[in-house]
């Protein structure tokens, strides 16, 4: 496969995944612990594939080298970025208000359900401070679940060509 004038060979999209995986994340906790960017629910959700990632990229580069080995990781790779994409499109439509997203997360929890001053003061003072609703930072418009998004896509996409390259040229 060519990306950018570069040839990346079929086989070590797992690794190529698992590098992009780690800068997201990277990123990532360098925007919550140096940035002062606090994450909500669905921000730690989408963190989850690409620490799945990481792990199959691992397995590729340390232990499976086989042909059949390597074409489930990336199968497997895809499939997670698939996952990815859809978490972050989900986060991005609650950030933008066209679904609703978790009642933890969006101030709909259980304030309602309180019966007495007490109960509501302890679950004020539990409630999570950062919800999911709300675009904390944006670049060029776009929130940082809608880069994560269109990021994840890309790499469902990558991945899903390695492996159908991998697995046609294995059964040919």
């Amino acid at each position: 496969m060519k990306i950018l004038g570069r040839h990346i060979d079929d086989r070590s999209a797992t690794i190529w995944a698992m590098w992009a995986s780690a800068i997201a994340l990277l990123a990532a906790l360098g925007s919550q612990y140096l940035g002062g960017l606090a994450p909500c629910k669905l921000c730690i959700w989408q963190r989850i594939p690409h620490g799945i990632a990481i792990v199959i990229g691992l397995g590729a580069l340390l232990w499976f080298h086989g042909p059949r080995e390597r074409i489930f990781l990336t199968w497997l790779a895809c499939l997670t970025f698939a996952a990815g994409s859809g978490i972050a499109l989900y986060h991005t439509g609650v950030e933008q208000q066209w679904i609703s997203g978790p009642s933890s997360c969006t101030g709909l929890g259980a304030l309602n359900q309180a019966t007495t001053i007490d109960e509501l003061r302890a679950q004020l003072l539990a409630a999570p401070v950062v919800r999911c609703d709300e675009i904390p930072w944006s670049l060029f418009g776009v929130s940082i679940a809608g880069w994560n998004a269109v990021a994840s896509l890309a790499l469902t996409v990558f991945c899903g060509v390695a492996a159908w390259n991998q697995t046609r040229r294995r059964h040919s």
